[in-house]
C-alpha cells in the first residue's frame, strides 16, 4: 500500500500498477548506460528512496528504487486503487469524479499530492511523508506481469515483463 500524509492530509491506496527499470541495460531507464546526473544521484542510493521527477514538464512520477547502492533499479508506481482521502485526492486533482482518479502515474502523484520535494524520501522508516506500509498481513493480491507501456524505443527490453497489474477479483 502507498500512503502520504502531505500537509496533514492522509491519503493511500493499494498498488494496482507498476513498471520496473533495471539499468544500467535498460534502455528505457533514466540511468541507462550508468548515466548519473543530478536528476538520477537517488537512483544510485540505497533502496527503499523516493525518485520523483518531472515527465514532459506537466507531471510529477514517483518511484520507489529498489537496488543496491550504485545499481541503479527503480520501479514506477502507475497506478493505485484509492483506500483513504478520496475527497482530498479530487480536489486536488480538480475533479468531481472518483473513476479514473488514480489511473495514471501522473494522475496518482497530483492526487497524492507527490511533487519534486519529495525526490530522495526514505519511505520505509520514521515519518515520511510518503511510505510503504503493508496494513493486512492476512490479505494477499494476485498481480500479472505485461510488457511495460510507451517504451518503443527500448529496443530488446521492449517486451520484457517488467509491467505489473493487479489481478482483478472475480
Amino acid at each position: 500500500m502507498l500512503e502520504t500524509r502531505i500537509n496533514g492530509i492522509l491519503t493511500s491506496g493499494i498498488i494496482a500498477e507498476t513498471e520496473a527499470y533495471c539499468a544500467p541495460e535498460d534502455k528505457a531507464s533514466h540511468a541507462y548506460n550508468g548515466k548519473r546526473t543530478a536528476r538520477t544521484a537517488v537512483f544510485y542510493g540505497n533502496g527503499g528512496h523516493a525518485y520523483v521527477y518531472l515527465c514532459y514538464g506537466i507531471h510529477y512520477l514517483f518511484n520507489v528504487v529498489v537496488g543496491p547502492v550504485d545499481i541503479p533499479h527503480a520501479v514506477l508506481i502507475r497506478a493505485i486503487v484509492p483506500t483513504h482521502g478520496i475527497q482530498s485526492m479530487m480536489e486536488r486533482r480538480k475533479t468531481g469524479k472518483t473513476r479514473l482518479l488514480t489511473n495514471g502515474p501522473g494522475k496518482l502523484s497530483r492526487a497524492l499530492g507527490i511533487n519534486k520535494e519529495h525526490n530522495g524520501l526514505d519511505l520505509c522508516h520514521g515519518l515520511s511523508p510518503i511510505r510503504l506500509v503493508q496494513k493486512d498481513k492476512t490479505k494477499t493480491f494476485k498481480y500479472i506481469a505485461t510488457p511495460r507501456i510507451g517504451i518503443d524505443y527500448a529496443e530488446e527490453y521492449v517486451n520484457n515483463p517488467w509491467r505489473f497489474l493487479l489481478q482483478p477479483e472475480h
